[in-house]
Order: structure tokens, then C-alpha cells, then sequence
């Protein structure tokens, strides 16, 4: 076996890419120097090895995944690598292999790092030799650092600023970025006067309606309070809580970036589809695996439109293939009509979750993972331009008919999407969940009467 070093993903693709021209197989390689009691050493060093031809989602994916802590990470994406270029050239495309499930949940995983990153980060004045320079010092999971140093670089292209974490340092000076070693926080300076900015900014965009703790220590964790200033002010504002729910009215509060942002120039479907693999328009695109899609007849008479994708649909990339989409097909069949001639998408296309343990448990999408993502959804409907819309619980009916939407209030109300009628029933889950024979044997006639219902509509 051969013992191969790589401390950054430059290193490691230069390495990968002579051990595939010498024809060395993942097997036959260890990294790191991890090669066993009788591994030799790397005699494979070349200039001239020419480099496979591997998709750019790869090229994207390695990148990212070189910032894992996970020791394993060079050997993985070796193997991914060897196999994409020996036979495999649409490896990435199969969510449920497992080398691909690891690989994907470890980009979910920086890719969560980077955003805390962005987030969190808070700078404080100091003064060098008279002029302003802005300090900060971050525990990021992960060395992300040289992801998110290009978002940085742009938002704060005025100011001469230090990001300081144990493994390294990043410095704009106004017009060149410089790479330096890591540093312990009792090396960087602590409470500065625009602590007090931070604090007021806080307890402004604070929504007392909205208070989880878990959810809120699972968002901003408890590790990186230290250097979150507003943090200290949390019991305060937990203990105003009440009262200012009670004087709160009106207008919905989120996250309002939307899909629009990553729209295609040219918006046929191969474009959309596309384009929304890269959506990160809400949160919810760092724990899942990917985007799930819209699929089917582009000519469709009748759209169905879900809540969002689950597991099943999460690890293979396709809407309505878990349990409530069998039934769902179950219940299409004694209507006559087949999965071919229909339209089927989520109003939401990132599946929300909570982990516990191994499993990953279905949390329904919040009203801001709706509203980032109805672009996504308004423009399927104007692509296929259905005569009837199906709406599978009250998250399709909130994203299609209005925010305040509920099954029993509005299913039997004349309801439209933009001047095409919507016709609203129970999600297929819904019957799943059912823990009595009647109850499942009801929803399962309200949803298989409303889709005979569509298919009369002319």
C-alpha cells in the first residue's frame, strides 16, 4: 500500500491525479500517511499526469468536503474519483450509494458550517498605528474558512479586517486577502462599544412569537455564544416574551430571500430544474440531501402539488416514492389515472427535518421555507399550465390559495391559483399516520373523490 499525504484539497487532487495515471486503485492507497505497518512510499509523483474527466459537481463537491474534519475525507473522495473515471460517470446521480450518501452529508454539513460561519461572525474595533481595523475570532465546526472568505471579502470591501480561528487566519487589508496561522481567543481582543450595536440589533429582529429553545440552540449553538454578544441578553428577551407577543399584529415574519434569486435567464424546464439544485434560498438546503423537483407530463391536465419530499424522496431525488407516494399511486390507479399523465411536485422542495439518532424525523416546512420557495412552484404551474390543481394537505393549500389556509375551513370553498381551479384534500400521510381503520378508510375516499373530481373537470 502506498502512504499519501494531503493537507488541502490543491495537494490532494495533485496527488489523486498521478495515482490514477499510475493506475493505483483506492484499495492500494492510504492517506495521510495511513498506510499500515508495510506501506511503501509514494513513488508516483508526476507533472505530466493529465486529469480525469470527472463532472463539475464533483470538482464542487471535493472542494467543499476537503474542509471536513472527517481523517477519512481524502480516501472517500478517491474512491469517488477512481470510480467516476473507471466506469461510473453517473455516480453522483445515485443518492442512495452509500460512498454518495457519506459524500452528500458531509457537503450538507460544511455547507451548514459555512452559513454558521457567515452568521456569526462579529467583528470589534481596534485601533492599529491610528486607523480602524476590525477583528473578529470564530470556532467554526469545520476549516471553512476559505469558503466563505470570497462572501467576506465582498461585504466588507471598505473596511481592514482580521477572521482569527484555531486553525487559521484570514486579513483584508482594502485590496489583497492574506492567509495566516490560527490563534487561541485569549489572543484576540474582546468587548469593544459596538457591543451594544450587536445587542440593540438583536433585540430588534428578535420574534418572541417564534421562541424555540432547542430549535434555537440547534440554529445558533451554545458553543459560539461566547463570541456572540446578543447572546447575553437572551434571558432578558425570553422574559419579555410574553408581553410583547401580546402586542404583536399582523404581517408574517421570516427569512423573505427567495427562489427568484436563482432563477435561470431562460426559465424552460431543464433550466429550472437545474437552477433549483442550487437553490439556497432558506435554510432548509444544508440538512437536505438536494432539491427535489417537479416531475412529469409537461402537457398535464391535472398538477398534484405535495407538501414537501421525505426521506426516501430526499436520498433519491424524485417527489412521491416514499410510503405516501406508493399510496397516493394506489389510490391514482382506481381512478384510471396513471403517474405518466399527471404533473406531481411539493410546495416545498428541500425536505425539513429533525435527527434523532440514525432517523431522520419529518418536521413540517416553516411559512418562510413556503415563501422562499413559491417562486419554484408558481413557475412549474405557468410551464405545465395544468386545467386543475390538486392540493395534498395545507401546506400546498397555504402555498397555492392564502397563508391563512386550513382542509377544514377551506376545502370546500371555490378555490383558484391564479384563475385555475384548486381542489384541496387530505395528504396521503395523513392516512398513514391514521392510527384507527376508519379514520385512514376516510381520508383515503376524500382524497380518491377529489382526484375523480379533477379528472372530471374540463
Amino acid at each position: 500500500m502506498i502512504c499519501v499525504a494531503a493537507e488541502n484539497f490543491d495537494e490532494w487532487r495533485k496527488a489523486a491525479r498521478n495515482l490514477l495515471a499510475a493506475g493505483r486503485a483506492p484499495e492500494q492507497v492510504g492517506w495521510d500517511g495511513n498506510g499500515g505497518l508495510f506501506a511503501e512510499s509514494d513513488n508516483t509523483a508526476s507533472t505530466t499526469a493529465s486529469p480525469a474527466k470527472v463532472p463539475a459537481d464533483f470538482v464542487t463537491l471535493a472542494t467543499r468536503t476537503a474542509c471536513h474534519r472527517d481523517p477519512e475525507k481524502w480516501a472517500l473522495l478517491y474512491r469517488a474519483l477512481w470510480r467516476l473515471s473507471h466506469g461510473e460517470p453517473y455516480l453522483l446521480k445515485m443518492a442512495t450509494d452509500p460512498l454518495i450518501h457519506r459524500l452528500r452529508r458531509m457537503d450538507g454539513e460544511i455547507r451548514r458550517d459555512a452559513h454558521k460561519t457567515k452568521a456569526f461572525v462579529r467583528f470589534r474595533l481596534l485601533q492599529e498605528n491610528g486607523e480602524n481595523h476590525y477583528v473578529a475570532w470564530h470556532r467554526p465546526d469545520h476549516t471553512v474558512l476559505p469558503l466563505v472568505a470570497g462572501f467576506f471579502q465582498r461585504r466588507f470591501a471598505v473596511m481592514r479586517w482580521s477572521i482569527v480561528t484555531p486553525d487559521q487566519s484570514l486579513a483584508w487589508d482594502g485590496e489583497a486577502l492574506r492567509w495566516g496561522p490560527g490563534l487561541p481567543a485569549s489572543e484576540v481582543a474582546h468587548e469593544d462599544k459596538f457591543e451594544d450595536v450587536w445587542r440593540t440589533y438583536y433585540r430588534a429582529t428578535f420574534n418572541p412569537a417564534r421562541i424555540k429553545i432547542k430549535m434555537m440552540k440547534q440554529e445558533m449553538p451554545v458553543r459560539h455564544w461566547a463570541t456572540l454578544p446578543e447572546t447575553h441578553i437572551i434571558p432578558d428577551l425570553l422574559a419579555e416574551a410574553e408581553t410583547r407577543v401580546g402586542k404583536m399584529i399582523g404581517a408574517m415574519e421570516g427569512d423573505r430571500e427567495t427562489a427568484e434569486n436563482y432563477f435561470p435567464s431562460v426559465p424552460d424546464y431543464p433550466s429550472l430544474r437545474s437552477a433549483a439544485a442550487g437553490c439556497r434560498a432558506c435554510g432548509l438546503c444544508g440538512p437536505a440531501t438536494q432539491t427535489v423537483f417537479g416531475e412529469g407530463n409537461l402537457d398535464a391536465r391535472i398538477m398534484l402539488v405535495g407538501e414537501q419530499p421525505g426521506d426516501e424522496e430526499d436520498l433519491r431525488g424524485r417527489p412521491f416514492i416514499g410510503p405516501a407516494g406508493q399510496l397516493l399511486m394506489e389510490l391514482l390507479q382506481k381512478t384510471g389515472l396513471s403517474r405518466e399523465e399527471l404533473y406531481v411536485t411539493n410546495a416545498v422542495k428541500h425536505f425539513r427535518f429533525v435527527q434523532r439518532g440514525k432517523k431522520r424525523i419529518h418536521q413540517p416546512p416553516d411559512a418562510c421555507n413556503v415563501i422562499a420557495c413559491k417562486p419554484w412552484l408558481q413557475t412549474e404551474i405557468k410551464l405545465v399550465r395544468p386545467k386543475v390543481i390538486v392540493a395534498l394537505g395545507a401546506t400546498a393549500g397555504r402555498a397555492l390559495v392564502h397563508h391563512g389556509f386550513t382542509l377544514k375551513h377551506d376545502q370546500h370553498k371555490d378555490l383558484f391559483f391564479d384563475g385555475i381551479p384548486v381542489y384541496a384534500t387530505w395528504h396521503p400521510s395523513a392516512a398513514l399516520r391514521a392510527t384507527q381503520p376508519q379514520p385512514r378508510a376516510d381520508i383515503e375516499h376524500h382524497i380518491l373523490e377529489t382526484l375523480k373530481r379533477a379528472m372530471g373537470f374540463r
